[in-house]
């Protein structure tokens, strides 16, 4: 308990993402086993996505909120513990204040609590999403979000096919069934190690959650084309992209971070892929894309945002995020879109996306790139994903998920396509193959 108390400490300064906190605390204290770094995580993550009501339950009675305290109530909320098995859990036993309040603690009730502080979400997102979404689905979204995540699979398709792989997961004891939309996901029951595991070694399989996965359907590549994921990150959908490629044509991987791309490389080398092209960019005004202005079949914006569509897997997201950073964020959302779209030749698609529930990442950026881009018309996602033989509910010109209504991470994406008659942008003189060889 000492161990999580000091961790939870420390994440609650909110000064760097709780998952960094937790493994360099890990690293520092190696001695710590499996079930221990299990449980001092599980509850650490509990804590966070119910900190409001349980600061609320230990300022009920005047006293602090502190670690200690707030794990306490985590653990007998919420975790069903009794005050028996907390005393036998702290090793040295329950003060007597403590002994006095955690009874109390287990008969209240928040019902009477501001929605605000029931949902477990800052009063300004309480506000946003309740205007965006009404009270009976904004209530709906924070149950789902006070829920950890899944673990999702991808197949990919270079090397297994999905009936095989969940034969073999369930025959190593694993309990895992297909994704409901993807046809390549497969979410597993539990969260077992899979770093060790032979499909996972290989590179049969990555880590993908359900919603990721349904944007590499919206890009939809094919064989022989020139492809970018402009904002590729550690690169989870540009290994899906280049596997629905069949590893033909050029892919081109971008990034501001040379880390996130350096761990794109042990991924790559186990995916098989051979037409993937990681290249480090300052800004999204970098000279290496303009070699490529006008040449692109398809390009992916998963954009820079708020994040706040992952809050199942990263809770500490909704205390460190502002509201001024949401504007501060639409307007970067929106110079990507408009420096990707330079990139995609007449006739080429171009797909916006973000891990966000607000709509002013979402439909409003999407809304302005077409304002401003004439030569740029809406596709429908439903009908894209339709014709990949894939029906997700409620989908629409825009693909719109949520954890309460798909089971998914939240995520926002629309599809664009550059009309046939608009003349590709003249890049600088280069050589003429320039097509054919990876910006430096």
């Amino acid at each position: 308990m000492s161990h999580t108390a000091m961790v939870l400490g420390e994440v609650l300064t909110f000064a760097y993402p709780a998952d960094a906190v937790l493994s360099r605390y890990f690293r520092e204290n190696r001695a710590l086993g499996h079930a221990d770094r299990g449980f001092i995580a599980e509850t650490v993550f509990l804590v966070l996505r119910r900190l409001r009501s349980l600061q609320a339950a230990c300022l009920a009675d005047g006293s602090g909120a502190t670690p200690r305290r707030l794990i306490l109530a985590a653990l007998l909320r919420y975790r069903g513990m009794s005050t028996r098995e907390l005393a036998e859990a702290l090793g040295n036993g329950l003060s007597k204040s403590e002994a006095e309040w955690l009874p109390t603690l287990k008969a209240s009730r928040d019902a009477d609590l501001p929605a605000a502080v029931r949902r477990e979400w800052p009063d300004w997102l309480d506000a946003r999403l309740d205007a965006q979404f009404g009270t009976a689905e904004a209530d709906a979204l924070a149950t789902a979000l006070h829920r950890a995540a899944p673990l999702d699979l991808r197949v990919n398709t270079l090397k297994a096919e999905r009936d095989a792989v969940l034969e073999r997961l369930r025959a190593d004891g694993i309990a895992a069934e297909p994704t409901p939309y993807s046809p390549l996901g497969i979410r597993l029951a539990d969260k077992p190690a899979l770093q060790r595991h032979p499909l996972f070694l290989d590179g049969s399989i990555e880590v993908q959650d359900e919603g990721s996965q349904l944007l590499g359907f919206l890009v939809a590549p094919k064989r022989g084309e020139m492809v970018m994921d402009l904002c590729a990150g550690a690169g989870g959908k540009t290994l899906m992209l280049g596997a629905q490629m069949k590893s033909l044509g050029r892919l081109y991987a971008c990034d501001v971070s040379e880390k996130r791309l350096a761990n794109l490389k042990p991924r790559l080398a186990r995916s098989g892929l051979s037409n993937v092209h990681p290249i480090r960019i300052d800004n999204e005004r970098d000279v290496k894309l303009s070699r490529l202005a006008g040449k692109l079949d398809r390009v992916l914006v998963d954009a820079p945002c708020s994040g706040l569509g992952t809050l199942r897997r990263n809770p500490d997201l909704k205390w460190r995020q502002q509201e001024g950073d949401v504007a501060e964020l639409a307007a970067k959302q929106g110079a990507i879109l408009a420096a990707a779209a330079k990139l995609v030749k007449p006739g080429g698609r171009l797909v916006y996306a973000t891990c966000s529930l607000l709509d002013a990442e979402n439909g409003a950026v999407a809304d302005a790139f077409l304002a401003a881009h004439p030569d740029f018309a809406p596709v429908s996602a439903a009908e894209v994903l339709a014709r990949q033989g894939i029906a997700v509910p409620e989908a629409g010109e825009r693909l719109a998920l949520l954890p309460q209504r798909h089971g998914s991470d939240g995520f926002f994406a629309a599809v664009f396509a550059r009309a046939e008659a608009v003349k590709a942008e003249a890049a600088p003189a280069v050589a003429a193959d320039t097509a054919t060889e990876t910006p430096e």
